[in-house]
């Protein structure tokens, strides 16, 4: 294809960091009105190749081409006004300001003379950015009081509105309901037929291959190929990311689960969920699926101690307890991997060991003191166990990829040696080899004895990685499935409600 039919070339790209080398001689062609697809595991390069396109970052070597000429910009924003954007997974909202503010943030139009900011032509404006999208949103809305899906739309209607011809969109869907990502898709569609290019970034390939027109294949800062999504499969793409066949991902089922270690009888806490009783037994991995706000996520802070249930006993070993906080669930050997690793799971600013030890304060300490021998041979362990890739046990946590902090965050609970272990979408945000990797790793534990309950919004994890699957509906156990009986369909009925309930 002659250059010219290219809106964008990004040819040669290399970058350092120190001694790593993230990106070697990476070449990019995306054209007008096409969705390239960008996948890779973590540390692909993939962001820093974002970064890179939109300024943020000064490559080593290689030239960037866009509508036709050599360009270098100072930043985001100047990309931007250039009419490059990137959506990124954390979105850059500002919560307190109105719909119409954050469209057009720094920029909003203004009075003539007096310079005061002209509301009644910002609202307008907004207005008819958001018609759009199908969005009857007033545009003196707060964006705090949007769904997370309304917001990324917002995020989009901003960068359009700067006269967007490149759109890069860095894991979009990974919040995102199934509506709310055909919701997004459609918005993809349209976008397209208008001309505008889109750069998609995931980890879920079969996203990938209903929305993108090519597939382009970083491993380890190298581009390894791009290829029309109608020349590969699925199997094709993951061998190229990772450089192996990974078979199906989950590893074969335990045996017979054992004894009772954790019973949960009519746990509730309004609105939020009501009546909820299962048991977990050590060596199984009960899976918890439902859609987005069933209040799964409530009921594993409640049994962790973080809320206090209204109604309703636990027992744990065939014993009554009452989780009072974080603190006493420790103790008694209850582990809680939280959904969103970053705000909630992990000291980014700390190293792996601080980070590995947390939890494990009492263990590592002598006399009452912290020793730091002890927290060096622990994390030093589970570094080596869980495979997690860092120069040193000393490396800053958030200088790793997304799939080595999971691990690292995973090694933290291992480490209190737990009896009940509840993880909260265990692979949100890593690639396809380290969701193998977690998968492995929680299925030793179950098989090490300990009681696995884990909550995912990916049906396929849910089939794959469970023993026994318990649908939740609108704060209600809806139903309990065996692995052998479950499909994606029962487990869908039920966590629509309309299936009668199981005992559970």
């Amino acid at each position: 294809m002659p250059p010219e039919d290219y809106i964008l070339r990004m040819e040669g790209i290399h970058k350092h960091f120190g001694g790593v080398h993230a990106l070697r001689g990476v070449d990019l062609f995306l054209r007008r009105g096409e969705v390239l697809a960008i996948v890779g595991e973590n540390g692909a390069g993939k962001s820093t190749l974002v970064e890179v396109l939109c300024g943020n970052l000064r490559p080593d070597a290689g030239r960037i081409i866009y509508e036709g000429r050599p360009v270098h910009f100072a930043g985001a924003m100047e990309a931007a006004f250039a009419g490059i954007s990137v959506v990124h997974q954390e979105l850059s909202l500002v919560p307190e300001l109105s719909v119409a503010e954050n469209i057009f943030c720094a920029r909003e139009p203004t009075i003539p003379i007096l310079g005061f900011v002209d509301r009644r032509r910002l609202y307008r404006e907004a207005a008819e950015m958001l018609r759009r999208f199908d969005l009857d949103i007033p545009p003196s809305t707060p964006v705090r009081r949007l769904p997370v899906a309304i917001q990324q739309m917002i995020e989009i209607a901003k960068a359009l509105s700067l006269d967007c011809r490149v759109l890069v969109l860095d894991e979009p869907t990974s919040t995102l309901t199934e509506h709310e990502i055909r919701y997004l898709f459609d918005i993809i569609a349209r976008l397209k037929a208008r001309g505008v290019a889109v750069i998609y970034i995931s980890h879920r390939i079969a996203e990938v291959f209903e929305i993108a027109d090519r597939i382009m294949v970083l491993r380890d800062g190298e581009h390894v190929g791009t290829r029309a999504k109608d020349e590969v499969t699925p199997d094709d793409v993951v061998r190229m990311m990772v450089g192996r066949a990974l078979g199906t991902g989950y590893p074969q089922r335990g045996g017979l689960a054992g004894e009772v270690v954790l019973r949960v009888e009519g746990l509730t806490r309004e609105p939020r969920f009501r009546n909820i009783s299962f048991e977990l037994r050590a060596g199984e991995i009960l899976g918890v699926a439902g859609l987005v706000g069933a209040g799964r996520t409530e009921i594993a802070r409640a049994i962790f101690g973080i809320d206090r249930p209204q109604a309703g006993a636990i027992y744990l070993d065939g014993k009554k307890i009452q989780v009072r906080d974080p603190g006493h669930a420790i103790r008694l050997g209850i582990g809680y991997v939280p959904e969103d690793r970053k705000e909630q799971g992990l000291f980014l600013g700390l190293a792996v060991r601080t980070n590995i030890g947390a939890a494990s304060l009492q263990a590592n300490a002598v006399l009452g003191f912290m020793s730091p021998s002890r927290e060096q041979r622990m994390a030093e362990e589970y570094v080596n166990r869980l495979r997690i890739r860092a120069p040193s046990v000393l490396t800053t946590v958030s200088h790793l990829s997304g799939g080595n902090q999971q691990k690292v965050l995973l090694a933290k609970w291992l480490a209190i040696r737990p009896r009940v272990l509840i993880v909260d979408e265990p692979t949100r945000g890593v690639d396809v080899g380290a969701k193998a990797e977690v998968h492995s790793i929680l299925r030793e534990l179950a098989r090490a004895g300990t009681a696995v309950m884990m909550i995912s919004s990916e049906l396929p994890e849910i089939l794959g990685a469970s023993d026994r699957i318990l649908v939740i509906h609108e704060g209600e156990a809806s139903g309990l499935l065996s692995a052998d009986e479950a499909t994606e369909e029962k487990i869908m009925f039920l966590a629509a409600g309309r299936g009668a309930a199981a005992a559970c």
